[in-house]
């Protein structure tokens, strides 16, 4: 079974280490990395992603936070290798609609000079160590403000529900208790548009995966076995 990884808002994968290194050797995993300078909005990286999936053998597609919606409208079309769908810290709609008419200002944001220290207190609170904000002030070097900004517009307009409706695969959700950025609401969505949802709340803030990767690893590998065991 692959467990197939596509990344947050960063999306260079490289802030999955921790929670790939607490998964082990048990499952094969692929991680998707999507452009650093191309102003990319969810269609054009759904493209990127949906021909990154395995072509033999089952997998499992896990969408963090940003990448959610890819993974639903993924989930959603039906592949056949596909057996499962895991949704953390994500949403199918804008999570804070009242930022909704916003998009016009994001394309003016100065994000080339956000501290990441205020980036580490909002996406990891109590939870942030330097080795932590060292690996997101990484990664996001790596990204260019246009593409940040293109995907800050894209989640503001995005609206899977009805795909994730269709969605026939089994669904876990994980849910930070401490999450800052995506409500509870986002997780109680989901589940009542995929009746069978199992929502799983940890004590972690919205960097989920790297604030408690030990603890996440155990609940996806526990979905990923049982889905393996329905084959």
């Amino acid at each position: 079974m692959t467990l197939v990884l596509l990344p947050g808002m960063d999306g260079t994968g490289q802030l999955f280490a921790p929670f790939v290194a607490a998964l082990g050797p048990e499952f094969s995993v692929q991680v998707v990395a999507y452009p650093t300078t191309a102003p990319l909005g969810y269609h054009e990286l759904e493209s990127i992603a949906r021909a990154a999936l395995p072509t033999e053998g089952p997998y499992v597609i896990l969408g963090e936070s940003f990448s959610g919606p890819i993974a639903v409208s993924l989930a959603a079309s039906g592949s056949p290798g596909l057996k499962g769908l895991v949704l953390c810290c994500s949403f199918v709609r804008n999570p804070r609609p009242v930022f909704s008419g916003l998009r016009s200002l994001v394309a003016v944001l100065p994000l080339a000079l956000a501290p990441v220290s205020l980036l580490g207190r909002l996406l990891l609170g109590r939870f942030s160590t330097s080795a932590l904000e060292a690996a997101l002030a990484k990664s996001l070097s790596q990204v260019s403000p246009s593409a940040i900004r293109a995907r800050l517009q894209a989640v503001l307009s995005v609206n899977v529900s009805a795909k994730l409706s269709t969605v026939k695969v089994p669904v876990l959700y994980l849910r930070g208790s401490r999450d800052s950025v995506v409500p509870a609401g986002a997780s109680v969505l989901v589940a009542n548009l995929c009746p069978g949802t199992r929502v799983v709340e940890l004590e972690a803030p919205h960097f989920l995966l790297q604030a408690v990767p030990t603890k996440a690893a155990q609940a996806v590998g526990a979905f990923v076995r049982e889905v393996q065991n329905a084959l």
